[in-house]
């Protein structure tokens, strides 16, 4: 029997929660995730009609791409869609669940989903996120130092971009004298011990602070292991806002957009002035993306999509590149999709349904 958390927890290897923005409330929205999963249905916004959908279909989860509540709740009255949402879920024991920004900063998330739908290559991290990477020391004899950096490296420790299991090792020796209530694994007690030890160093995301520690821990011979955690300010180069990369070939720029529009089958495409120049270097950040236009134009990009963009912007980016708007909907549909594959593959019998119900808001004449 298949717990709803089960399925969470797919979602979340691919999205972490600790990926998102301040701002957000990514994660479970309403209900026990320790509930059997009786099927899913996933759409990019809860509405009443999603929710009804996921009864007719015998489904107790709801994964969106935006959350249901930003903020709490101060009444329960069913005077709006979300509070009637939240009833509606509660009365027949639906879980619902948003994945919001942590699927926007992923590495294998929307942007990068998109970069593919329009074949990128050499495709990297448009601004990636600061402050988020840790180095872990520890101290190991040689005879449990494989053990202990496997150990690491199966909890996602030792990740460099499209490498893994990296770590720097250095031979030495530790010394230490064993008290009178310990058990040492090496030595006598209150005699100085010299042990060959290995200095092992990786680094890890920040949010997998205890989960490392924890495994440290439980396969390192000594009762009082050696281990520091130092802060690095090295930049997350696979996590973060937006993506950019180049196309396999240089279009001109009506030609690209064009194939823009054919892609993510679109009624239609707002952009900015013409330039006359061919494109190559494409940058793009689904949903509210106008804030990384300056970091497009420093990477040299010749388009920036993004699904929305004030006024001036289009004015703002004068020649420096040109800036297609997609629609926040229509830049963010994909979502569904990417839900989907994650429950399937790794659940294939598992009963999962992409919302027929769920429906751009913004309608076009």
């Amino acid at each position: 029997m298949m717990k709803i958390k089960e399925i969470l927890h797919a979602i979340e290897l691919i999205a972490p929660i600790p990926l998102q923005e301040g701002f957000d409330n990514s994660g479970i929205q309403i209900g026990d995730i320790g509930q059997e999963a009786k099927g899913a249905v996933v759409c990019i916004d809860v509405t009443e009609a999603v929710v009804d959908e996921a009864i007719a279909l015998g489904c107790n989860l709801i994964i969106s791409h935006h959350p249901l509540m930003f903020k709490s709740l101060k009444s329960l009255t069913g005077r709006n869609y979300i509070e009637r949402c939240v009833i509606k879920a509660c009365k027949h024991d639906i879980v619902i669940y948003a994945a919001h920004t942590n699927l926007d900063n992923a590495h294998q998330g929307i942007n990068r989903y998109l970069a593919e739908m329009l074949n990128l290559q050499h495709v990297r991290i448009l601004e990636p996120q600061k402050e988020k990477l840790l180095k872990l020391v520890t101290f190991v004899p040689y005879s449990h130092a494989d053990l202990v950096r496997s150990t690491l490296f199966g909890i996602g420790a030792g990740s460099i971009g499209n490498y893994d299991w990296c770590s720097y090792n250095i031979k030495g020796e530790g010394t230490f004298r064993a008290g009178e209530n310990t058990n040492p694994f090496v030595g006598d007690k209150n005699e100085l011990h010299t042990e060959p030890e290995v200095r092992i160093e990786m680094v890890l995301p920040a949010f997998k602070r205890g989960e490392a520690l924890r495994a440290l821990i439980s396969v390192h011979p000594y009762e009082e292991p050696a281990y520091d955690f130092y802060a690095l300010e090295n930049l997350w180069e696979q996590a973060g806002s937006g993506v950019v990369g180049t196309l396999p070939e240089e279009l001109e720029e009506e030609d690209f957009l064009y194939l823009l529009k054919d892609t993510f089958h679109l009624k239609t495409i707002q952009y900015s002035a013409l330039r006359g120049k061919p494109v190559r270097d494409v940058a793009l950040c689904s949903g509210s993306g106008a804030f990384l236009i300056p970091k497009a134009i420093s990477y040299s990009a010749d388009v920036f999509i993004t699904g929305e963009a004030k006024y001036n912007d289009y004015y703002d980016v004068e020649d420096k590149l040109l800036l297609a708007v997609v629609g926040h909907y229509e830049s963010e549909i994909f979502t569904k999709n990417i839900f989907f594959d994650i429950i399937s593959k790794k659940y294939p019998t598992f009963a999962v349904y992409m919302s027929g119900f769920d429906v751009n808001p913004v309608n076009y004449l």
